[in-house]
């Protein structure tokens, strides 16, 4: 079973190198490949490592780069186009749309799959013998440290 800790290094792992954004993969994650690369997009944006604007790799070059299939890379480019974080220009590249705003940028589906991750996280933190009290503070702290830019993991 994963544990809380391992999905949020899944979700977190990443550097910021030399002004350029870096993604790591945990390849011991249950978190399949393509799922860490659009939530490690994710976070890069939301700390202000990338911006609106900001081009990324190609599909082929960050396959190379993290020595994985070109299809998971464009897997996981497809679904972050579709939930509008990136944009892709024919013969120019791939660049940061930015952050969706607004309640219609919204994908139910995600929240729902974040939803029963969380529920499954949270069964075992019982099952660990947490209150909800301390649940509640570690969910507290672990926002806290995201907004703060404090989650990365080298």
């Amino acid at each position: 079973m994963m544990t809380v800790s391992s999905v949020l290094t899944g979700m977190v792992q990443l550097i910021h190198e030399g002004g350029e954004a870096v993604v790591k993969l945990d390849y011991r994650s249950d978190q399949p490949i393509y799922e860490q690369i659009i939530s490690q997009y994710k976070y890069l944006l939301l700390q202000g490592f990338l911006k609106k604007g900001d081009s990324i790799p190609s599909v082929r070059k960050l396959a190379l780069e993290l020595d994985i299939t070109p299809g998971t890379v464009a897997k996981a480019y497809r679904e972050l186009e579709n939930q509008g974080v990136i944009e892709t220009v024919r013969g120019k590249g791939t660049y940061i749309a930015g952050i969706p705003e607004g309640d219609s940028m919204r994908n139910e589906g995600v929240i729902m799959k974040v939803r029963e991750t969380m529920k499954d996280q949270l069964v075992e933190l019982i099952y660990q013998g947490l209150d909800k009290e301390e649940i509640v503070k570690i969910v507290e702290e672990i926002l806290d440290s995201i907004q703060k830019g404090e989650g990365k993991h080298d």
